[in-house]
């Protein structure tokens, strides 16, 4: 075992001691020492209650012979960073979850991990984390949040965003808003829709590191609980059988992962996420290839935001194991490749079934023949640009329009709620990217409010920062490079001409390369909106969206060249 390097022999009587100190039975430290990674905190709704499923875990862990050993990491509630100087830490704090995961295990040499995780960049730092440590290792997450119910209609937190774009446009009062916002967000859980955390949730499963129902029980559900103690009996057999999750993590895997993003219709963010998951376990996810699924791979669910339905209805459908086998049946995955299950995807699948077609739909008559998400190249993105295609209206496939050009997420929503944004015009926020925010800022609110105001399939929105996965709308983010590196969106000036082609998979500047020689000349570059502490290291370290925004060398230069 890993573990006797602490627990064994006559050179580590001291280290038994302190064992005995913490209260370990000697029998405890005779079994593998299982690490319980465990986010729960209370602040971030989806995590409040994350004791109880790592209590879960741990009495899996002893059902399987094994000694749990729980210990913590941090968590950051995009809602509530959204909109000030906290957004500006949320994707900056993946990084730290996963080297503070690293440290923890290295340092204690345990045998394997169970990553008690439910938001944004929670999961995917421990996914990032247990590619690194390459262990064997389960992710359990806290399940979704139910959705709410106001005036006889479900509604999450992104109505909530979206609500105070239509106040502004007296479209609701300020009493009805208060109201929504009492009943959108009804319990704890990750919040209802397919946003980034139960978007990350189901790719869990769709990787083969999750256990089926993963991404969808909902929080609230005792099947939930039973969820977090087959998780921590199971990781013992992974332990026995020495299944580390590299050996699940394969090329195979993550292309699954992206065919069930697609076929979903999840977050923009997953394909930073997959990108950096993919770069901890040595492979590369070319953008281009996002491109090939989504072309390939039918939409069959629309949920919130794109959508009337919630993560609890994808639950009462079949869950994830229902679209994968739809997909599979369609060979539309690789269905040979083994889980943390020990079994392969096929045999998971096997017993699936989809109860409700208005949920999910069949491969034959899907929501939209192509994928949820595309990836743009152009001009304006040569190192590439993601759109949620499936929550983009039929009339901004193709779209064409001036720049109305922002430095900041605050100017643009300041423009946007003075009413200065109009019908036909893109907005570019710049300057918003990993490096340039820094931290490459969540935007919701100027989405929001737009769709709020009923603009959303008027106007559209590029930028080298990112959005939430509550967005909808011509919302166009992770622009690469991005302009803090120099990329073209640096370039841009107010009523310059974009071309937006989301078919044609080109974003692209319709200004001379004559004229973009002459403006590069004369480019000067902003001062650094956060020059200190953990956030100015982050800045000098971080690469583009179109690889990950994954911390790398120092004197990392982009080049632009990312295809």
């Amino acid at each position: 075992m890993r573990s006797s390097k602490v627990t064994g022999g006559l050179d580590r009587a001291p280290h038994r001691s302190l064992f005995k100190a913490a209260g370990f039975h000697p029998e405890e430290l005779e079994q593998p020492l299982v690490g319980i990674v465990n986010s729960s905190n209370e602040i971030v709704p989806g995590h409040v209650h994350l004791d109880i499923i790592a209590n879960a875990v741990k009495a899996g862990v002893r059902m399987g012979g094994g000694t749990p050993v729980e210990f913590s990491t941090i968590a950051v509630c995009d809602g509530i960073a959204m909109n000030h100087t906290g957004m500006h830490y949320s994707l900056a704090s993946r990084e730290v979850i996963a080297d503070s995961i690293e440290l923890m295990v290295e340092s204690h040499c345990f045998d394997a991990l169970v990553l008690v995780t439910n938001c944004d960049k929670i999961t995917p730092g421990m996914m990032m984390a247990a590619a690194r440590l390459n262990l064997p290792a389960i992710i359990v997450s806290g399940g979704p949040m139910l959705a709410g119910e106001y005036k006889g209609e479900k509604i999450d937190l992104s109505n909530l965003f979206e609500g105070v774009g239509a106040v502004r446009a007296g479209r609701v009062t300020k009493e009805e808003l208060e109201e929504m916002a009492s009943k959108a967000c009804p319990g704890y859980g990750s919040c209802a829709g397919m946003f980034t955390a139960n978007s990350m949730n189901c790719i869990a499963e769709a990787l083969g590191i999750a256990l089926p129902g993963n991404g969808t029980i909902p929080a609230v559900s005792a099947e939930r609980t039973i969820l977090a103690k087959e998780a921590g009996r199971q990781v013992m057999n992974l332990l026995r059988e020495k299944m580390n999750i590299n050996k699940i993590l394969v090329e195979g895997a993550i292309e699954n992962a992206l065919a069930v993003d697609m076929a979903l219709g999840c977050s923009t963010n997953t394909l930073l996420h997959l990108t950096a998951l993919a770069y901890e376990c040595g492979l590369r996810l070319d953008l281009d290839r996002v491109n090939t699924v989504s072309e390939r791979t039918p939409q069959l669910c629309l949920l919130s935001p794109a959508g009337p339905y919630h993560i609890e209805d994808l639950a009462r459908a079949g869950g994830v194991s229902a679209v994968m086998k739809e997909l599979a049946e369609a060979d539309l995955l690789d269905a040979s490749l083994i889980t943390v299950t020990g079994k392969t995807v096929a045999d998971n699948i096997l017993g699936a079934e989809t109860s409700d077609r208005s949920v999910i739909h069949s491969v034959k008559e899907p929501y939209r023949s192509k994928g949820g998400l595309a990836v743009l190249f152009g001009t304006l993105a040569p190192g590439g640009a993601v759109v949620k295609q499936g929550a983009v209206a039929s009339s901004m496939q193709s779209f064409k329009g001036p720049a109305r050009v922002f430095d900041s997420e605050e100017n643009a929503v300041e423009a946007i709620n003075k009413g200065a944004i109009t019908a036909g015009s893109i907005v570019v926020i710049r300057y918003e990217g990993p490096r340039g925010g820094p931290g490459m800022r969540e935007m919701l609110s100027p989405t929001s409010v737009l769709a709020g105001m009923g603009l959303d399939d008027k106007v559209a929105l590029i930028t080298d920062g990112r959005f939430s996965g509550a967005t909808r709308g011509a919302s166009i983010g992770h622009v690469s490079p991005e302009a803090a590196a120099g990329g073209p969106i640096a370039l841009v000036r107010e009523g310059d001409l974009i071309s937006i082609d989301l078919p044609g998979h080109s974003l692209n500047l319709l200004v001379s390369e004559e004229e973009l020689v002459k403006r590069r000349d004369n480019l000067k570059q902003p001062q650094q909106k956060i020059n200190r502490g953990y956030l100015k290291r982050y800045a000098s370290q971080v690469s583009s969206a179109g690889s990950g925004a994954v911390l790398k060398n120092p004197a990392l230069k982009e080049t632009g060249d990312y295809r």
